[in-house]
């Protein structure tokens, strides 16, 4: 049995993909916005219902994306809808809505062993953003300590509250990605936690200001979005290419 997500506008979920009624999977329906990639579970396959509405399949395929979520997607199309869809959408498989059970099962079962080779892939490589197996993640000159419970940056120790440092662990444990308010609360402060998501707009004010100006950029804001942790090596890299390619102009006469 699989975990399913379905999203779509329709008032008759079972409309969308009939043939997911007659298979022994868990169907979890959402509405197709953005508030509801913080209600998807990490491990799902995500059915996208682009029928009626190519456009917000479109944007919410590259929301996907943007945020960092490695969710397989399966976008349900109508015939005419294969015109439109590319490479460029992201999406692991399509599937026209009258598609058999034996295909709807034959494709989510396609799309699951990429998804466990991937994993596997991925596992084989180098740790993401240096970090090692003293729990020590290094990003340029700023060092968090997931084990300790400690940051620092030049070698001073951060004076940062608990909810801080979860924050700050979190964003550097996941560089480059996009996580929503919402998501951010979940995830540092968790399901039990009635607050408003302007907790995370004051933590993520808080921490920018103890990191100083030239580190707080590291925690970039996505606008209408939220916020990611962008690594400070890019940063100096970037530098260093534009110093290299300064002095390989030619002076002038």
């Amino acid at each position: 049995m699989t975990d399913l997500t379905l999203m779509t506008f329709s008032h008759d979920p079972a409309s969308v993909l009939p043939s997911l009624a007659l298979l022994s999977h868990r169907v979890r329906v959402l509405p197709m916005d953005a508030a509801s990639l913080v209600k998807m579970p990490e491990n799902t396959i995500l059915f996208l219902d682009g029928r009626d509405d190519l456009a917000t399949a479109k944007t919410l395929c590259r929301l996907i994306h943007a945020s960092g979520l490695s969710t397989p997607i399966v976008l349900v199309l109508t015939e005419g809808g294969f015109t439109v869809v590319n490479a460029e959408w992201g999406v692991t498989d399509v599937v026209v809505a009258s598609a058999s059970p034996a295909e709807v099962e034959g494709r989510l079962r396609l799309v699951a062993e990429r998804g466990a080779a991937n994993v596997v892939a991925a596992s084989s490589g180098a740790p993401a953003n240096d970090e090692q197996e003293d729990g020590l993640i290094r990003c340029g000159d700023l060092v968090v300590d997931t084990n300790g419970y400690t940051a620092n940056l030049r070698g001073i120790p951060i004076d940062l509250a608990y909810k801080e440092f979860e924050l700050l662990k979190y964003l550097v444990q996941h560089p480059g990605r996009v996580f929503t308010r919402a998501q951010l609360l979940q995830e540092v402060w968790g399901y039990d936690y009635y607050g408003g998501t302007r907790t995370v707009d004051v933590h993520i004010r808080r921490l920018r200001a103890k990191l100083g100006g030239e580190y707080e950029h590291v925690i970039g804001t996505v606008r209408n979005v939220g916020y990611r942790f962008d690594p400070p090596e890019e940063d100096e890299e970037r530098a260093q290419a534009q110093q290299a390619a300064g002095k390989a102009k030619p002076k002038k006469d």
